[in-house]
């Protein structure tokens, strides 16, 4: 078997890979992203032109200018002036251009990625966005995005225009003397290897340090959202010291990386200063010997002078770029991410006829871990309620979650209706269903859009008809601004009451025909409770319901209560039924209904 090369070959071969790679991410970001803004790099590309023209003009003219003096020539010098400002004049406007036109491109560029990332965070399967903690992946529209967006304009706006300029001092050398410049090129590759390898190695501290900037602001994050049981356990200190360690761990990368490009800087320094060095001895001694004129002497050094702020640009550059390369690479495995929950090529949309939902021999697990669910079967009738009971983990709510297909089942099948939900389009699934959580999301937003976003397009009437039958109108009123108001992050402003109501207000407003309850009244006092009961009531009527709820009390009613214990159905019946059994859930209700 073939050995993976080692010592030298290693780097060379990791050196090579690692250029593969960069140029199929920026052939990648171009087609992707820049592309469709061809036009516009045109015009940045004329300008670009004008500004490497004009500032090798520089060194034309100064040596007409010397030329003209050595022959007293009162014409030229005359006109001199005028050419000085109209090589600057064009140099400048053509700068501005440039930079209008640059910004414009990026910025467009960069609102689309984000726009391109958010929907695949979105439309990414439940299990894919547990991968990674929500505020590591909020992170990578700030700092990934603003390296990438700082290497797009630096490559755009600086590296073409330096290049140009580069061009344009290498013609005017050429002209005055290409055996000199022959000589100051071939010092400038010298520094080329160097420069490659001090890439690469800040590519690899770029990529680890936006990792570890995402877990630092997913552990901030976490920290403060436990402000309330750090405070009572007083577990400050501890998470002060979890703090202090990742800003060290990015402190230390940081500095690595500033390390790492400070030494370029020598680099380009010495091999600049050697070109000046052997130029001037060169150009010197011919002088000395008749063979050039200081004219050509002046507009010689002057070329080459132009040229070296641009040289050091474009070397600088390639470390931004290897930066911005772990950013885009970054990018592009979430963007790439395809999800797995979609449409069959067949899939049909749902025909209902009552709602009946069927379980048969289901079985799930969370990736490596023990099954969730296993040869779990039965039925919940159509327009009856039916219950899931059990202890925490049985499976309740992953059981709920297989219904509108937030996760599909690894054995057996879902079905509503006879039709397998694996089988039918997932928008008329999803539509069929409203589904109320015991952990509610709410946007910071106002309190009549939080209810809209139970259907789309819902006016003014069907949202304050929706908050009445949740119970929550007349507390909305109370508000400063009724329905106007806005709740503040995850309905901060609210009471839990108060937000378990605005939850049930979208169910309300959803009027499907499948009603999922996930401990939907869990965060209600016992007066709320008693009136959102009578108002679920009416609600189920006519619907299929399948209602989690740790309280017994609130599914004494179910049609069918069906117990689960470790991921398998225990027992199933109405209340009395399961009582009277003496099993599992005869066991849960002795326990509450204790003392009452």
């Amino acid at each position: 078997m073939d050995q993976p090369p080692s010592g030298p070959n290693a780097g060379i071969a990791a050196g090579q890979a690692e250029q593969h790679r960069t140029a199929f991410l920026l052939r990648r970001l171009w087609a992707d992203w820049v592309s469709p803004y061809r036009g516009r790099i045109l015009l940045i590309t004329l300008c670009t032109i004008l500004v490497g023209a004009a500032s090798s003009g520089y060194a034309f003219v100064i040596r007409w200018i010397f030329d003209a003096l050595e022959k007293k020539d009162a014409d030229f010098l005359v006109l001199a002036p005028v050419l000085i400002v109209a090589v600057t004049a064009t140099k400048g406007f053509a700068s501005l251009a440039q930079i209008l036109l640059t910004n414009g491109v990026t910025s467009h560029v960069e609102a689309n990625m984000q726009a391109a990332l958010y929907n695949s965070m979105i439309d990414a399967d439940l299990h894919q966005s547990a991968e990674e903690a929500p505020a590591s992946l909020t992170q990578r529209f700030s700092s990934d995005f603003a390296v990438i967006r700082e290497a797009l304009t630096r490559l755009v706006t600086v590296v073409f225009r330096d290049i140009a300029i580069v061009i344009g001092s290498v013609a005017s050398m050429l002209w005055n003397d290409w055996q000199l410049t022959l000589v100051a090129v071939a010092i400038v590759p010298l520094a080329g290897q160097p420069i490659a390898s001090l890439g690469r190695k800040l590519r690899r501290v770029a990529r680890t340090t936006q990792e570890r900037l995402g877990q630092m602001a997913a552990d901030v994050l976490e920290s403060l959202a436990a402000a309330r049981i750090a405070k009572t356990y007083q577990m400050e200190p501890y998470l002060k010291r979890r703090a202090a360690d990742g800003f060290e761990a990015v402190r230390r990368l940081r500095v690595k990386a500033a390390n790492q490009r400070a030494r370029l800087e020598p680099l380009l320094e010495v091999g600049g200063g050697v070109a000046v060095a052997a130029v001037l001895a060169i150009i010197g001694w011919r002088i000395t010997r008749g063979e050039s004129s200081i004219g050509q002497f002046v507009a010689f050094l002057t070329a080459l002078l132009i040229a070296a702020q641009p040289i050091r640009s474009v070397g600088n550059i390639n470390v931004l770029v290897q930066e911005a390369m772990a950013s885009l690479e970054r990018f592009y495995r979430l963007a790439d991410r395809t999800p797995t929950i979609v449409d069959a090529p067949s899939a049909r949309p749902l025909a209902l006829s009552g709602g009946e939902i069927a379980f048969a021999d289901v079985g799930f697990s969370y990736g490596e871990a023990a099954p969730a669910l296993a040869d779990v079967s039965f039925i919940a009738a159509a327009g009856r309620t039916t219950a899931l009971v059990g202890r925490s983990g049985s499976g309740k709510s992953t059981l709920m979650s297989l219904v509108p297909r937030l996760y599909d089942v690894d054995a057996g099948s879902v079905l509503i209706d006879g039709q397998d939900v694996r089988d039918v389009t997932i928008a008329s699934l999803r539509g069929a269903i409203a589904f109320v959580s015991q952990d509610n999301v709410l946007f910071d937003d106002t309190v009549a859009a939080n209810i809209a976003f139970g259907r789309e397009g819902a006016d003014e009437a069907a949202v304050k008809a929706a908050a009445a039958s949740a119970f929550a109108h007349d507390f909305i009123m109370a508000l400063p601004e009724g329905y106007e108001t806005r709740i503040g992050t995850g309905g901060s402003r609210l009471s839990g009451g108060q937000r378990q109501r605005l939850a049930l207000a979208r169910a309300f407003l959803r009027d499907a025909p499948i009603l999922l309850l996930d401990e939907a009244t869990s965060a209600l006092d016992a007066e709320s409770e008693a009136a959102i009961q009578a108002a679920l009531a009416e609600l189920m009527v006519g619907r299929t319901v399948l209602v989690i709820a740790h309280r017994l009390s609130t599914i004494r009613q179910a049609d069918c209560i069906v117990v689960l214990d470790q991921g398998r159905v225990a027992e199933m019946g109405s209340h009395d039924e399961l009582v009277e059994r003496d099993g599992l859930y005869a066991g849960f209700a002795r326990m509450q209904f204790a003392g009452m």
